[in-house]
């Protein structure tokens, strides 16, 4: 992992460009696409594949687990609607990329991840780059209840259904994003509590997200 906060001009040129690709695929929300701008992704690399930073790809960070591609990562930030202020509750922290999004976006990101070896890295290199996130280790797939309701949920793996569990820990008239399927590809899912008892869902795209592990998941 990069401890080194370097950010040249080269960086900076390089982030412009993964925003106007991802303009061209498609994503429109101005936030989102300043908060890719913004966010160092090369900081959550090993120095030596910095040059893969800035390509929309996903990327190992060991432990079986990837940085997410950033359009992956725009479009479900897109899909949350965050407004300055929302409490977000992140299961699946990985590196970080995606907590420092929200936090850009003007979220207060309530963060959990279950491999104690990403956790513990996570946790030195975020406030390192000035984002500081409550961050927890354990099993996301039950939420983070005593910090319950939350505006807005987002799920970073693939779960085999939508957690029941999470839908109790959102607020009415919250958004929780999750992508649902089996272990190889799942549909974007978005759900919006309307009241105490129902929940409207959308199944939008298709994606690959490595497996949500734990009590409510694989």
């Amino acid at each position: 992992m990069a401890y080194k906060f370097v950010d040249n001009y080269r960086e900076r040129g390089a982030r412009k460009k993964l925003v106007e690709l991802l303009k061209s695929r498609g994503i429109e929300d101005e936030n989102v696409l300043k908060a890719i701008g913004k966010v160092p992704r090369h900081f959550f690399f090993d120095e030596t594949f910095w040059n893969q930073a800035y390509k929309d790809i996903a990327f190992p960070i060991g432990d079986g687990q990837t940085i997410s591609q950033p359009y992956t990562v725009a479009y479900q930030s897109e899909l949350l609607h965050i407004k300055k202020g929302d409490k977000v509750l992140e299961i699946g922290t990985g590196s970080g990329y995606q907590t420092c999004i929200l936090m850009e976006l003007g979220a207060q990101v309530f963060t959990i991840e279950r491999q104690e070896n990403i956790y513990n890295r996570t946790i030195q290199v975020l406030p390192g780059m000035g984002y500081r996130p409550t961050f927890y280790c354990g099993d996301g797939s039950k939420g983070i209840a005593q910090h319950a309701p939350y505006d807005k949920i987002i799920v970073t793996a693939g779960a085999p259904l939508v957690p029941e569990v999470l839908l109790k820990q959102l607020k009415i008239g919250g958004i929780l994003v999750i992508p649902v399927g089996d272990e190889k590809t799942q549909k974007m899912v978005t759900v919006i509590r309307v009241n105490e008892t129902d929940y409207e869902k959308i199944v939008l795209d298709t994606f690959r997200f490595v497996p949500l592990v734990g009590d409510q998941a694989w």
